[in-house]
């Protein structure tokens, strides 16, 4: 019995040794390939260093790659149509292709692709790579996109939001303003401004939505609905 046990102990011994050297070795390859780069600024800070911007809308990734298909050109070539656009991969400081829906609009700023490193291409697999010449890529390594909801645009748009965060709270901003200050026509304090949360319409908001609920979905449904037949879309804002 003692020798039956001896076997199970070492038996578990053998096991637990294994899982943890399985454990470390895929961290460690993790952490490698772990994207490394300090914070380079708010959209309003990086957008001057970008050779494309563009209000768009994403293709459906190939890889780690798509197309924009561009409503308006802000910044850069005009006989720009479709960019392709380079993402994540490996330890490529970009975001994942799948934080973009092709039925979503953006605005990117990018940056063109004028070298390819050594091990930037493998033939053996064309659509996963650092990207072509004269392509673009999109970095993580600040606010170098914005999502644009309607028309209205939210990211990290102005200096002083958290650093890293794509998403930080914030009262999303006219596209319209954002495009005066991309052409030099308003300020970067009057977009921060703009952006900042108003507490009490904050609070408004979240007690009116608390209010409705309480009528069911039906009646949030129908209001939602008689709301926008009166109120329309925010093109009569400036």
């Amino acid at each position: 019995m003692s020798i039956l046990r001896a076997d199970k102990y070492s038996v578990f011994c053998r096991t637990f040794s294994t899982t943890i050297a399985l454990f470390i070795c895929a961290l460690t390859s993790t952490h490698a390939r772990a994207c490394d780069c300090l914070w380079e600024g708010s959209f309003s800070e990086v957008v001057s260093a970008a050779d494309l911007v563009v209000l768009g809308s994403p293709n459906a990734p190939r890889g780690n790659a798509f197309d924009v298909k561009i409503d308006v050109t802000l910044l850069g070539p005009e006989w720009i149509e479709t960019p392709r656009v380079w993402l994540k991969t490996g330890a490529y400081c970009r975001p994942e292709a799948s934080e973009f829906s092709s039925d979503e609009r953006y605005i990117f700023a990018l940056k063109k692709i004028t070298e390819v490193p050594s091990d930037g291409f493998n033939p053996s697999t064309p659509n996963v790579s650092f990207g072509r010449i004269g392509d673009y890529e999109l970095s993580s390594c600040g606010g170098y996109w914005l999502s644009v909801q309607g028309l209205r645009a939210s990211g990290n748009l102005v200096p002083g939001m958290p650093r890293y965060a794509q998403n930080p709270k914030m009262s999303p901003v006219h596209v319209g303003h954002v495009i005066a200050f991309l052409k030099g026509r308003a300020s970067v304090e009057s977009l921060a401004e703009a952006a900042r949360l108003n507490p009490e319409l904050e609070a408004l908001k979240k007690d009116s939505r608390s209010f409705i609920r309480g009528f069911g979905d039906d009646f949030s449904d129908d209001l939602g609905d008689d709301l926008g037949d009166d109120l329309g879309d925010d093109n009569d804002e400036p």
